[in-house]
Formats: structure tokens, sequence, C-alpha cells
């Protein structure tokens, strides 16, 4: 029953991490496109409290994955696991270059164009994919 919990809980922060992985980046290509100054300082805002939402739910989905594993340690035997967690570790990637890419916006050095965020902003949705289809299948 414990178990459940703990996935029950996994899966909220999981559901709280994405939602920031999807819109942070496309709050960076509006800002990226925005001219005037003060809708830039509303942008940079928006993100910065969009980033702590972001690494709760990141904190969450992680801690109660971990904690998942310690109840039901079989799980660590299974390959589908390892690749997933390997996904894991780009989403933990990812998430580092959008607190990159915040910084930079705060201080008005980000090089990147629209366009290049735009297809930065696709990653999490690949990698949400595979790992769905690797927890719910369990290929191998």
């Amino acid at each position: 029953m414990l178990a459940l919990w703990l996935k029950a809980f996994h899966i909220i922060g999981v559901v709280t991490w994405f939602a920031g992985l999807f819109y942070l980046p496309r709050l960076f290509v509006y800002h990226a496109e925005a001219k005037e100054p003060a809708i830039r300082d509303r942008f940079r805002i928006m993100e910065r409290r969009l980033l702590v939402m972001t690494h709760i739910g990141g904190a969450l989905a992680i801690a109660f994955g971990i904690a998942t594993l310690a109840v039901e340690p079989f799980y660590l035997r299974a390959g589908w696991l390892h690749v997933k967690l390997a996904l894991v570790l780009l989403l933990v990637i990812y998430h580092g270059v959008l607190v990159k890419l915040l910084r930079d916006f705060a201080g008005d050095r980000c090089a990147w164009t629209s366009r290049g965020l735009r297809w930065f902003n696709e990653i999490p949705g690949v990698l949400l994919l595979a790992i769905v289809i690797l927890a719910v299948v369990k290929p191998f």
C-alpha cells in the first residue's frame, strides 16, 4: 500500500516538473522576441516564479521515485528502469540548462534565437514519450 502512495506522489511531482519543463522554454521564446523593456521585465518575473515550481516538481519526482525504489527494490533489476533513469538524467541536465538560460535572460546575455529555443522546447516532450512507454510497456 505504501508503494502505491509513493508512486502517486511521484506522478504528481512528474506532472508538476513537466509543466515547468514544457512552459519555461516557451516563455524564453516569447522573451527572446520581446522588444519592450517592460515586457521583458514581466517575462523575467514569470520565468523566475515558474522555475521555482519546476524545482519543486523535479525534487518531488526524484525524491518519491527514489522512495519507491527503496520500498520496491526489485525494480532495480529491470532493464527498462535503467534506460528510464538514463532519460531522467537527461531531464535533470535539461533542467540545468533552463537554469542557465534563465540567468542569461535575467542579465540580457542570452544569445539563443527564438527558433533555436522552439527546437529546444521539444526535448522534454520526446523524453516524456520515451519514459512513459518504458514505464508502462516495460519492453525489456
